[in-house]
């Protein structure tokens, strides 16, 4: 019988492709920063327009700002509202499904949170060697 971590890590055998390839492409553009960080910053904060992002998100261009939303929003992680105003007022909050794509990442931040210690120590101890 494999052992439970073994079995964590093994997708089934009858995984539809589909599913798999939405993992894969779903960790590559979750797991670039500015999209965890857009995350982050609408999660804690709601509706925000584009300058207010480029402001929370610290060091992130307006073109990396710009590529980032409209993926999410093609993604279903982002609503993009255009208010018909001069000058022109786009607001930016997260659907349901990217609230609950955050939900799951919290699991990430606990777990930096509960090992920062051990993860320094062993990169000391690489460090040194």
């Amino acid at each position: 019988m494999p052992s439970p971590e073994k079995k964590a890590h093994t997708p089934p055998e009858s995984l539809d492709p589909r599913v798999e390839a939405l993992v894969n492409e779903l960790i590559g553009r979750v797991a670039d920063k500015w999209t965890l960080l857009v995350l982050e910053a609408l999660e804690d904060h709601g509706i925000l327009r584009f300058t207010e992002l480029a402001r929370l998100v610290s060091g992130i261009s307006q073109k990396m700002l710009t590529q980032t939303l409209r993926q999410m929003e093609r993604d279903g992680l982002v609503h993009r509202t255009v208010h018909p105003v001069i000058p022109p007022k786009v607001e930016y909050r997260l659907t349901e499904l990217g609230r609950s794509l955050g939900e799951a990442f919290c699991g990430v931040w606990q777990w930096a949170e509960a090992n920062l210690d051990r993860v320094e120590k062993a990169r000391t101890a690489f460090d040194g060697r």
